[in-house]
Parts: C-alpha cells; structure tokens; sequence
C-alpha cells in the first residue's frame, strides 16, 4: 500500500522504493517553508499534505506581519494535524539583537508555536551565547532545530560545521539544518546554480559522528537538489525549505512515484527493466 487502506490505489499500487513511517516520525522529516499563506491556501494544502508534512516554518520574519487572529487559527490549525509549527530562525536573531529574546519566546509560545528555530546566519552569535539560546528555547518548545551557515557566505567550514552540529545537538536542538536558504543557490552545500556539491557534501558526513548524522536536516528548496539527497541518502533522508506548493511533489519523489526516483527502485529491483539513464 501507498499510505494506508484508505488510500485510492491501496491494495493495488505499492510504493516503488518502500513505504513511509507514519507521524510522528523522526527520521525521513519533511520541513515546509511558508512565505506568507493565507488561511485557506494553507487549509487546502493541509486537506491533502498534512501526513507528509513534519515541520512548518513560518519563513524569516514573516510571522509578525499577520493580524494575529489569523496568525493563531494557522498555528491552531497545524497543531489539530500535528505538524510542528515554528518562526523563522531569522526573526530570533532580531530578537537577540534587541535584547528581547526570553520575551520573544514566552510570546511565541502563547500565540500557538509548538517548536523553535535557534540560527545566526545573520548576527555573529558566540557560541556559549548560542547555547544558551538553545538551551532556553528548549525549556519552553519540546522540539528545537537550529541551523548552522551563514545566509550571506557562498563558503562552508567542513570541520567547524560539523563541531557546531555536535555542539548544537549537546546544548539540546532535536535536529541541524544545514543553511541552504529558500533560494538553495550559492550558499552551504550548492554551487551558484543549485547544484549539489558531492564532495562537500560527503566531506561533512565524514566529519559527523554516526549518532549525529540521522539529526541533520538539508535545506533543499529545488527538486534535483531533492532527488541527489534521497539518492544518496534514502528516502529517510531529512529535507527542509519545501515549498508548500511541493509536498506532494516531495512525497512522490521520497516513495518512488516520479521518474527521478522510480529509476532508483529499477536498478535496485527490477534491473533487466532498469532505463540507461545518461
């Protein structure tokens, strides 16, 4: 079965590379940013994507701009369908700056936040400073990601990204992202057209203890980018900055139900089938 028996093609169609866990899960996360939806985009994205959405980032400082009503029935509504919901990394860092972090977290809390995004992709955050701001936030949000890079930097330092993973992790963050921004151009682990640096890439992993690896989550914004992950990685494999119009689009690829993957099911199962894939 695809999903479940309530599935329209269960008992008929089997997913190519596998089947999913279902939520709550911890690996094989889904984190979708959003750049402004309305309560009804999100309401009609939520009716058909709910099961493959884990996180929902309410994009860099985006969450101040809705009238709080409608901020509140969002985060109410993502909570009745479990998905963790957060602010963007970047609207912390401003409060940081001002001075008004603690306030910054209790207010997010009562508004409806479930989880915290902790980053300094923008400031220059110390790194005992950072972890106090890891460890704050996870006194008050059960799930704490943070995120390592900077958004104006097109370098990445193997060995300091991958000490930062190990120290963010210890100070209490349930799972890293790697910066990778909405645009996945020119920053972190991709060259100045999106394209995967493999080499990069594994030079990391190298560097990660085995125990930190399944914690970290790839801003992934561009399908290729998505497709040379699970390729890697699996379809457990953690990817963040989905666009909410994508979800399904990410779900098809994760399972083996778009060409870009299935290619992976053939050579794995059916290799006297499998296309030459140039």
């Amino acid at each position: 079965m695809i999903v479940s028996d309530g599935g329209a093609f269960s008992q008929i169609i089997s997913a190519p590379l596998g089947p999913r866990g279902e939520k709550p899960r911890s690996a094989g996360l889904t984190m979708v940013i959003d750049k402004g939806l309305g309560f009804s985009t999100l309401t009609d994205i939520l009716e058909v994507g709910a099961a493959y959405v884990d996180l929902f980032k309410f994009g860099f400082g985006t969450s101040p701009l809705y009238p709080e009503p409608i901020l509140r029935r969002k985060l109410a509504l993502l909570d009745e369908v479990e998905v963790l919901a957060c602010p963007g990394g970047t609207l912390g860092e401003i409060a940081w700056l001002q001075g008004v972090y603690e306030a910054y977290l209790q207010r997010c809390k009562r508004i409806g936040f479930t989880a915290m995004e902790v980053s300094d992709g923008t400031i220059e955050l110390p790194a005992d400073a950072r972890q106090k701001a890891i460890a704050r936030a996870k006194a008050i949000f059960p799930i704490v990601v943070s995120e390592i890079g900077k958004k104006l930097s097109h370098t990445m330092d193997i060995v300091s990204c991958a000490r930062s993973v190990v120290a963010d992790l210890d100070a209490g963050s349930d799972y890293v992202i790697i910066e990778g921004r909405e645009s996945g151009e020119g920053v972190g682990v991709y060259d100045a057209n999106g394209k995967v640096l493999d080499n990069l890439v594994q030079a990391f992993i190298d560097e990660l203890p085995a125990s930190a690896r399944a914690k970290v989550i790839w801003e992934a914004p561009k399908k290729q980018q998505q497709v040379e992950f699970i390729r890697r990685f699996g379809s457990d494999v953690n990817l963040g900055n989905i666009p909410a119009g994508d979800v399904l689009a990410l779900e098809c690829l994760r399972l083996g139900l778009r060409a870009d993957t299935l290619v992976l099911a053939m050579e794995a199962s059916y290799p006297h089938r499998s296309p030459t894939v140039q």
